[in-house]
């Protein structure tokens, strides 16, 4: 069992009280590099969703609304309190998760620099008064707080994501009740029990609920009080989400599941974008909708290209995210493992060659999550790795000719999150860039998502934006407001 100063009570949090809630049941919380039981926590559900949303309505205020000055506060508070206490909420996200300790605690300081974007920036959603008077009325601009918020969250970021959410929601001075993931509890309990230290928000102003996603779910989707959600995680449950709230016309904001394209052109730096590939692909075991799902390299340097990419792939460290020099921790779960090893047994089956890793033939049944990083070469469209997202550390290599080819092939899925284009070219690059259906297209770099900019994605990948200014628009109603003379 996890021995920490921040998980005291593995508990609910609902109008600044930790409660257990009425069930008596409990879940365990399963370290996965080591199968142990690191914390068993409440299985709460409708009852106490319910009294989670009623906390928030009294916490809500509208007449007037907290004032810019107290939010910014609120804000510079819980970035204050993830700061003070990035070890230790890192070390429960490395033991829940997996992921190494440093990724973990990297991820506690990319959560606070969303707190402290939306602190920074929260003036934008002071009123407002446009220039013009039509109708002989001067015609001011309010952004009303939109209500108490559902904010439902993954298990593979699980500080970060709901950093995201919860700093755009206490800038626009809602109330949020939320549901972190079953594998991962324990970072959000944590990171509570930092806000109640450092932080002073208002009673029922951040509730937090766990367990099964249905009875949460369900109260969130059909309650009059809660008028927004805004989840992370598979299109399948977003496309539920969108059914079950249509009846109450509920503002969504949805980042859904990715199928990413890197593609590499032969004027590309070889060095720089096998690099920035192996840093975009394995964070997090290569368990994010962002990192690469499909890599496309043109043929007069996929050679060169998938020699280098295999010694990098091969000399990555698989091991206990707690143990000093670990690259890639374990996947999260069976179902998960066992999902990388369908991907790559169906690309070799279908002609793959397997250029760096263990034939999954060779890896053991069950008994452990250890998945080694994977390449693959002579990948064709018809394999389940390229049109289905892997959520493992699988490349799967294809090599193209042509600029019209690749950026048919990099489009020829319902999904349009991210993607990564490397060219010395910039013409070209401009063309592809406008061309490529996906919210994120890095150029020459890997890199994701980040506080100061807007990311989302087109098409099944999501509803709406987090990050940047425009994230901070997404928990407010605009409310206008002519004046006659």
């Amino acid at each position: 069992m996890i021995d920490s100063p921040l998980l005291e009570r593995t508990e609910g949090f609902i109008g600044g009280r930790w409660t257990a809630g009425d069930s008596g049941k409990r879940f365990s919380v399963l370290n996965p590099a080591t199968g142990e039981e690191l914390a068993q926590c409440p299985v709460m559900g409708a009852e106490e969703t319910t009294a989670a949303i009623e906390a928030g309505k009294k916490a809500l205020r509208l007449t007037p609304p907290f004032s810019i000055d107290q939010r910014r506060q609120w804000l510079e508070g819980v970035r204050d309190a993830l700061k003070a206490e990035k070890r230790e909420i890192g070390r429960i996200l490395c033991l829940e998760h997996g992921k190494p300790l440093k990724e973990a605690e990297g991820e506690v300081d990319y959560a606070a620099s969303f707190f402290d974007y939306c602190a920074r920036y929260v003036d934008q959603l002071a009123p407002h008064t446009i220039p013009e008077k039509p109708k002989d009325c001067e015609w001011t601009v309010h952004y009303q707080p939109i209500g108490v918020v559902g904010l439902i969250t993954p298990w593979n970021f699980p500080i970060g994501m709901i950093a995201k959410k919860l700093s755009a929601a206490l800038a626009a001075g809602c109330p949020s009740v939320i549901k972190p993931a079953e594998d991962t509890p324990l970072t959000m309990i944590a990171a509570f029990q930092a806000i109640s230290r450092h932080a002073d928000l208002p009673d029922g102003m951040i509730n937090l609920v766990m367990g099964p996603p249905k009875p949460i779910g369900d109260v969130l989707c059909e309650h009059p009080d809660v008028p927004m959600l805004s989840f992370t995680g598979s299109t399948g449950v977003g496309q539920h989400l969108i059914r079950a709230t249509a009846d109450r016309v509920k503002k969504l904001s949805l980042e859904l599941g990715g199928n990413a394209p890197f593609i590499v052109f032969d004027d590309a730096d070889v060095d720089s974008a096998v690099e920035q590939l192996i840093a975009n692909k394995f964070r997090g075991g290569g368990q994010t909708c962002v990192c690469t799902n499909r890599l496309y390299v043109q043929a007069g340097i996929a050679g060169e290209f998938a020699d280098k990419l295999a010694a990098r792939v091969s000399a990555l460290r698989v091991g206990d995210g707690m143990d000093e020099g670990t690259d890639i921790g374990p996947l999260i779960n069976q179902a998960g493992f066992d999902k990388v090893r369908r991907h790559v047994s169906d690309a070799l089956a279908k002609g793959g060659t397997l250029l760096a890793g263990t034939h999954p033939d060779e890896l053991p049944e069950s008994g452990s999550l250890f998945y080694p990083p994977t390449l693959v070469t002579g990948v064709m469209p018809d394999m389940a790795c390229c049109h289905e997202e892997t959520f493992g550390p699988l490349i799967p290599m294809a090599t193209f000719e042509t600029e019209e080819a690749v950026l048919q092939a990099a489009n020829d899925t319902d999904f349009g999150l991210a993607s990564y284009l490397f060219t010395a070219d910039k013409a070209r690059a401009e063309r592809m860039i406008s061309a490529l259906r996906f919210g994120h297209v890095g150029w020459n770099t890997g890199t994701g998502p980040t506080p100061e900019a807007p990311f989302g994605g087109f098409k099944l990948s999501g509803i709406g934006r987090e990050g940047g200014v425009e994230g901070l628009f997404e928990f407010v109603e605009p409310q206008t407001v002519p004046r006659g003379s």
